[in-house]
């Protein structure tokens, strides 16, 4: 990724599109095909420094990119540029970035969601306490809270596809969108140069791609961004001494510099510190849609920290993310003990609703379990105990149907089928990348 946004690469996809769209006015009968051949040899041989140079001196950046290939070129060079504007350049030079850039992230996140996947399967029984507002709410398995996390980066690894159809487009079509400077042969030009680089052509631009596919791009990265920052939060809090069920188990990381006993969850906290920084950009990607007519420059500057900063964030994201996932540590005898600590106060629903099945109205019977709920913590006594001398209750339930109730085991509902279900999303949408998570 990295690679990707270096002055050097940067410039190397746009001297590409210049020469792609000499290729285009050569098979249109504009350009001398042999003049392709000596700009092509001296292409490889610019260097950044020198359009740095040009660049001082004429300050404009595209125009110094042109200026030196074409002198480089000699007569050769003569129609380097012609007819394009800027953004011709630009836009379709960080179209092909975009796209092999989303085809990193797509690897890692299916790696990513491959490595979910086993774990949400390898525990698809293990008890834990479910907790909603930071309580005990009923009790689920550790696989299930995992396949959401599956179903919900699976729908971002859609998003990254559908993204594409309206991102990884060419621009070229001159000053303000009409392609004037080829006449008649604007739309062939057009076309040519979309299909040598294996892109679709833009419907209609101004001077530059509309910057809603932009913003679709940094929005989708927030959200992926923000669902990783959801599983670091997730593991941050189950880190705790005090809960001690996940941990990130990485051998002799020194968690404190003075004190000896921290293990710090460095690698979570990295993710949702990033996270912010990454949801930051989101506001200015929105900004840039508006511009003044054709176009204006508002939008040059911010995307030169945006759209590289964002894909970077994501991608060293996504990176953490998967050390994570490798070395994550589960404390299941610690998710049993846990579960136990309301003293089966977690299994209060069952019972209301148990009550109601023998009869009993609904809001009677959640005031009765709310009275005994109340009891058994203010005695210290498992519920189980003050429930069966409860006369309601004993008059409805008895000791083994009362046992069976109260056994959070048997109270996760459609739980395996949920698992298999979200599993199965993402297999399904996984097939489609299949090609891209091989290479």
């Amino acid at each position: 990724m990295r690679l990707l946004f270096s002055r050097e690469e940067i410039i190397r996809r746009m001297i590409r599109v210049e020469v792609v769209l000499l290729q285009a006015l050569a098979e249109v009968g504009i350009e001398n095909p042999e003049s392709i051949k000596v700009v092509l040899d001296v292409a490889s041989t610019i260097t950044p420094s020198e359009i740095e140079e040009e660049e001082r001196r004429i300050g404009h950046d595209v125009m110094a990119m042109a200026v030196v290939l074409a002198k480089k070129a000699g007569d050769a060079g003569k129609m380097v540029h012609f007819g394009a504007t800027s953004y011709d350049i630009v836009d379709t030079a960080y179209a092909l970035i975009f796209r092999d850039a989303l085809d990193i992230l797509k690897r890692k996140l299916v790696k990513s969601l491959d490595l979910l996947s086993a774990l949400a399967i390898e525990h698809a029984d293990t008890l834990m306490v479910g907790r909603t507002h930071g309580q005990h709410a009923l009790p689920i398995t550790f696989g299930f809270k995992l396949a959401n996390y599956v179903y919900e980066l699976t729908r971002s690894l859609e998003r990254l596809k559908e993204v594409e159809s309206r991102l990884l487009k060419v621009k070229m079509a001159g000053a303000v969108g009409t392609a004037a400077g080829w006449g008649e042969k604007g739309g062939m030009i057009q076309l040519e140069v979309s299909k040598r680089l294996g892109l679709s052509p833009h419907e209609i631009t101004t001077q530059i791609a509309p910057r809603d596919g932009h913003a679709e791009l940094i929005s989708d990265l927030a959200i992926l961004g923000s669902q990783l920052d959801r599983f670091a939060l997730e593991v941050r809090e189950l880190m705790r001494p005090e809960i001690a069920e996940l941990a990130e188990s990485v051998p002799s990381r020194v968690g404190s510099s003075t004190m000896p006993q921290k293990e710090n969850p460095v690698l979570s906290e990295k993710i949702c510190g990033l996270a912010k920084v990454l949801r930051g950009f989101v506001v200015p990607a929105l900004e840039n849609i508006p511009t003044w007519h054709e176009r204006d420059l508002t939008n040059s500057s911010s995307e030169r920290i945006l759209l590289s900063h964002s894909l970077l964030i994501i991608d060293e994201m996504l990176d953490s993310f998967i050390q994570l996932l490798s070395s994550l540590k589960v404390n299941k005898e610690k998710m049993m003990e846990n579960l136990e600590l309301s003293k089966g106060n977690i299994m209060a629903e069952s019972l209301m609703l148990s009550l109601t099945r023998k009869g009993i109205p609904r809001h009677v019977a959640h005031s009765i379990v709310s009275e005994l709920s109340r009891k058994s913590s203010n005695l210290g006594l498992p519920l189980i105990s003050v429930a069966i001398e409860d006369q309601t209750v004993k008059s409805l339930l008895n000791n083994e149907e009362l046992h069976k109730v109260l056994d959070p085991s048997v109270y996760l509902g459609q739980y395996r089928e949920m698992i298999e279900r979200a599993i199965n999303y993402f297999k399904g949408i996984r097939e489609e990348f299949a090609a891209v998570a091989q290479r």
